[in-house]
């Protein structure tokens, strides 16, 4: 039994061909109107289906493959079960691993077009996602230093916690209200360091709006706290008077965000377009070296994979189907 997310084979009002009869387990089913399973049944194996023959007769005689879902370009094949002899490489899944499609291409396997299609293509993704993030990210940077930063001389690149903290108070605040002396926390807790420090009181004193000794623990404590979590006069900022560039910040970090966690789905998509290939580089080697792999009671004779490209979206899929028969 095929399971696949993909594509679904359907007959039309035309008679069936006899190389679309047959019995489950036997030969492909042919349905009487379209439907939407995800399961189809295939051949066992050693009873392949010719890509060129009977699909053929079976396209010729009035049945025919409905394509891609809507808002999708390409379609995947119903490819034939591998046969049950050619070559059969030990090394083939590990060259799966390295490069998709390398270990489906030494087993002669058509499918090994798919992975590379898919590798190439998520990979450009990933390049096109991490430049954007990088040209986003610049630009707030700019524009931090030449607006929020520019009355206080601060041209020192900040951490990327710094840089949110400029999207979420209008000023920071003095880091040391009154110069000379000791150092005296900033007390608005509009800005940031003001919020901090009232963080601080909040958290080591008793009552936060009633000062202890300056020489006792608490004030000692709630003082070290705000020395290490303010921002200090090399960072300090302001977007009085500059809320629309402000806006601009906020909507360009968050553009920055975006592109730097499509990169990281990219990612994970060409990781798992590595362990697809691997796992079907493995099976294929163990069926035509050992006749199958037992899971559950049933015999897994094939893998199916196609990949597609999606109009309008960061990504394609590759579509993988498992043959199974007991």
């Amino acid at each position: 039994m095929l399971l696949q997310a993909g594509d679904l084979l359907a007959q039309s009002s035309p008679p069936v061909p006899p190389v679309a009869q047959g019995t489950m387990g036997q030969g492909i089913v042919a349905l009487r109107r379209p439907v939407t399973p995800l399961a189809v049944i295939a051949p066992r194996s050693g009873q392949d289906v010719d890509s060129t023959g009977g699909a053929a007769a079976f396209v010729a005689g009035g049945g025919r493959v409905i394509g891609s879902p809507a808002g999708s370009v390409g379609a995947s094949a119903l490819q034939r079960t591998d046969p049950a002899k050619g070559p059969s490489p030990w090394w083939a899944p590990v060259a799966s691993l390295a490069i998709p499609g390398s270990g489906q291409f030494a087993l002669r396997q058509q499918r090994s077009v798919a992975y590379l299609v898919a590798e190439v293509f998520l990979l450009v993704q990933y390049v096109a996602a991490q430049r954007d993030g990088d040209r986003e990210r610049t630009a707030y940077r700019d524009l931090a230093r030449n607006v929020a930063r520019k009355p206080f001389g601060g041209t020192q690149p900040g951490t990327w916690d710094y840089y949110e903290r400029l999207e979420q108070f209008l000023e920071s605040g003095a880091y040391d209200r009154i110069p000379g002396g000791g150092l005296d926390p900033e007390l608005d807790p509009s800005t940031f360091n003001g919020a901090r420090w009232r963080l601080a009181r909040e958290t080591f004193w008793l009552n936060p709006d009633v000062a202890p000794a300056v020489s006792s623990a608490e004030y000692q404590r709630a003082l070290d706290f705000y020395r290490r979590t303010a921002v200090g006069e090399a960072f300090r900022w302001s977007w009085f008077d500059a809320t629309l560039e402000q806006d601009v910040y906020i909507q360009t970090i968050r553009s920055a965000n975006r592109s730097y966690q499509r990169a990281v789905n990219v990612l994970g998509a060409v990781a798992m377009n590595h362990l697809a290939s691997l796992i079907d580089g493995y099976v294929s080697v163990r069926i035509r070296r050992y006749g199958g792999v037992q899971v559950a009671g049933f015999t897994l004779d094939g893998v199916q994979v196609a990949f597609q490209p999606a109009l309008g979206a960061p990504a394609g899929s590759v579509q993988t189907g498992l043959r199974f028969t007991r």
